[in-house]
């Protein structure tokens, strides 16, 4: 399985190229499904969770061509199962994403409960009604989601409980081939959602309000074929400014979209950070500087984004003042604050606040990573403690994060892969 060990105590400085969007890429290799026409994506990350969506649509028995640049050509006309076994889904959430495509093409879909990170409830009951609102018949049979439709789904006007990404994308792909004008309102504003309706749109889709919280879908035929890339990666953008901030580093990350991060760099300008920006590059420079403490309250995009909660609370444990720390989205993804204060971080958790008084150094220690985004957070206290410290199960960290420890190394980081 293999572990990081960590040297601490450098600053990061240099140039980075930020990779493609997971969390766009893995909705936008479902949305293929939607067309027996060849789509062509470019711009994936070599990760762990992009492997198995290619290996999740090798099931469906759709043809996959991949270049050494991993640019994918997918050819949906040769697909012959719509059911996606358990094997491949446990271990990925966006798994799920296969559900709507399938039941608008094919009339039919079978996808096994999805797994994924262990951060708290994550229920797929949105995605279900509003499927239901179209016109699906569902049901839940051995662990599995089935669903069919008599004839093409039925355009619906749909107001999401809460926001979900997912949910939001699901019931966008499926609208795209309803019949009729599908609404869906409190709809996920993400950018990851934004670059899937560009995505449906260059295939022929017809969407209006896109980047807003209400869509307006009117449902064609067919879609056709089409060359899309996918976004940067903003939260890897965000996590490398944040290590480069704790370790008082000077960084430049080409190919990032600074309008993504506004929050973001907004909160590491109050880090102290002098951050700069043109169209696709960030770049900041913390000036040998501790950083300051800064306070966060997760929300839905354009609010804080949740999965950079856990790099801002690392930083806060060596920063001047107390930070406070809230997570509104997901329950349980305070977890990692147990494993930072056996490296010497003093962090008091009051609900679903976290309280970080600043230490001026931590102290390495073996410390054992929950999820993806804990992972990352793990590898930036690691940095900036003092000896050594060594995460272990970084299978998480490698389903959302390209090469991480390469990329830090050529940052100057003393870190390094080594069997577990």
């Amino acid at each position: 399985m293999g572990n990081l060990l960590i040297r601490g105590g450098r600053r990061l400085e240099g140039t980075l190229k930020v990779s493609g969007a997971k969390n766009a890429a893995l909705p936008i290799l479902a949305a293929t499904l939607l067309t027996s026409d060849k789509v062509t994506v470019r711009n994936l990350p070599h990760l762990h969770d992009i492997t198995t969506m290619i290996e999740l649509m090798g099931c469906l028995g759709v043809g996959l061509t991949v270049d050494e640049k991993l640019s994918i050509e997918v050819d949906g006309a040769s697909v012959t199962s719509c059911r996606a076994p358990y094997e491949l889904v446990k271990t990925m959430r966006a798994s799920i994403l296969v559900l709507g495509p399938l039941l608008a093409r094919f009339g039919s879909a079978e996808v096994s409960f999805p797994g994924g990170c262990a951060i708290g409830s994550r229920p797929v009951d949105l995605h279900l009604k509003g499927l239901e609102a179209m016109g699906a018949h569902i049901t839940i049979e051995d662990g599995y989601i089935k669903a069919r439709s008599d004839g093409r789904l039925k355009g619906a006007d749909i107001t999401l409980e809460t926001v979900t990404v997912g949910g939001t994308e699901n019931l966008l792909m499926a609208a795209a081939l309803a019949d009729g004008t599908t609404v869906l309102r409190n709809a996920a504003r993400e950018p990851e959602v934004v670059d899937l309706a560009h995505c449906l749109i260059s295939m022929g889709a017809n969407i209006q309000g896109v980047g807003t919280s209400e869509l307006e879908i009117v449902g064609v035929e067919a879609l056709h074929g089409a060359d899309y890339t996918v976004m940067p990666d903003r939260i890897e953008a965000g996590t490398y400014l944040v290590a480069a901030a704790a370790t008082g580093g000077k960084v430049r990350l080409e190919g990032a979209m600074p309008h993504h991060l506004d929050i973001v760099l907004d909160k590491l300008r109050q880090a102290g950070a002098e951050v700069s920006h043109g169209e696709n590059w960030i770049a900041l420079d913390m000036h040998n500087k501790r950083p300051k403490a800064v306070s966060i309250t997760t929300a839905p995009y354009p609010g804080f984004p949740t999965d950079m909660q856990a790099q801002f609370t690392a930083l806060n444990t060596i920063a001047e003042g107390v930070g406070r720390v809230t997570e509104t989205v997901f329950e349980n993804r305070l977890i990692q604050t147990h494993e930072m204060n056996r490296m010497g971080a003093d962090i008091q958790i009051e609900g679903n606040t976290a309280i970080i008084l600043g230490r001026e150094r931590l102290k390495g220690a073996p410390v054992m990573a929950s999820d993806l985004r804990a992972s990352a957070s793990l590898v930036i206290a690691g940095l900036v403690a003092e000896g050594e410290t060594v995460v272990d199960r970084i299978y998480h960290i490698d389903r959302g994060y390209e090469c991480i420890e390469e990329k830090l190394q050529s940052l100057g980081a003393d870190i390094r892969r080594q069997p577990s």
